[in-house]
């Protein structure tokens, strides 16, 4: 990675939207009645404004603390606090209650779990289906480090609609960025879904401005499809504090459009490339 003199100055077109809508308001306050967490607001997503106001969220299960140390995510780090029972009633109801037809479903790591929360994932998914039998659900889950194959059956007994495992950066760089990761054991994790179930779609998401190459970025592309991935999002990263890593380039939006190009032509059934591009951000979008 590149060394600067203090932080990069943020480009022009870089600009976060900030709530100005009472709908958002009303979304969060929804949100924290119903005691849910959102990776919108634990990640310090850059389109919360924008997804809340249009009535839409990524919920956060299983809590807010993660395992992991990963040194880009603003999520909190530590011990986990036990599994709540009533989650999943409360996530089908909330669901219910905002009259959603798509919902994305992600988690903290759980390595204290045995089977990584996978049992919790599909909880979560027969109460929302129970409640909401028409909706399409994601999840977006962590690579079941130690119980990929006990993580997989446990979730085939209600498979999702789209598969989602977020690769985040090149495999040069992820013993910097995601210590306790594996690039090998995610890309396994995706393969692994594919081959239950060929007909889901499988999904991941590649954060740029870590410290990689153009190159780099592309030979990516090349092992997810490969892997059978079918749907890819490319966001720019972007430092939620001062503790992490900070930001190494910022990706033109001309880049942005390149890597499109490139990955639609590499096969890819629907890719979403952007600076603000987020693995959940309009994700009903290839499904539609």
């Amino acid at each position: 990675m590149t060394s600067h003199q203090g932080p990069l100055k943020k480009p022009e077109w870089i600009r976060i939207k900030h709530p100005t809508h009472t709908k958002f308001g009303n979304m969060r306050q929804f949100l924290k009645s119903r005691h849910h967490c959102t990776v919108c607001e634990a990640a310090a997503c850059p389109n919360r404004a924008e997804c809340f106001s249009l009535g839409t969220a990524t919920f956060l299960i299983m809590g807010d603390i993660c395992t992991r140390h990963c040194h880009f995510c603003n999520i909190s780090k530590g011990k986990p606090n036990p599994l709540d029972a009533t989650e999943p009633e409360r996530l089908a109801q909330s669901v219910q209650e905002m009259q959603l037809k798509y919902v994305v479903i992600t988690s903290v790591d759980r390595d204290d779990l045995p089977d990584g929360g996978a049992s919790h994932y599909l909880r979560c998914m027969q109460k929302i289906r129970e409640l909401n039998p028409d909706v399409k659900i994601e999840i977006l889950v962590p690579d079941f480090r130690g119980c990929v194959e006990q993580a997989l059956e446990t979730l085939s007994v209600l498979p999702p609609d789209v598969f989602n495992h977020n690769i985040e950066t090149v495999p040069r760089l992820f013993k910097t960025i995601t210590p306790g990761c594996s690039y090998e054991r995610s890309l396994h994790l995706l393969s692994r879904h594919k081959e239950r179930f060929q007909k889901i779609p499988t999904k991941s998401g590649l954060m740029v401005g870590l410290g990689e190459t153009d190159e780099e970025v592309i030979a990516v592309m090349d092992d997810l499809r490969s892997h059978q991935v079918d749907f890819l999002t490319i966001g720019q990263y972007l430092q939620p504090n001062e503790k992490l890593i900070p930001v190494d380039r910022y990706v033109t939006p001309e880049q942005f459009e390149q890597f499109e190009k490139f990955a639609k032509s590499k096969g890819f059934l629907h890719v979403s490339s952007g600076p603000l591009v987020r693995s959940s951000y309009h994700a009903a979008d290839p499904i539609r």
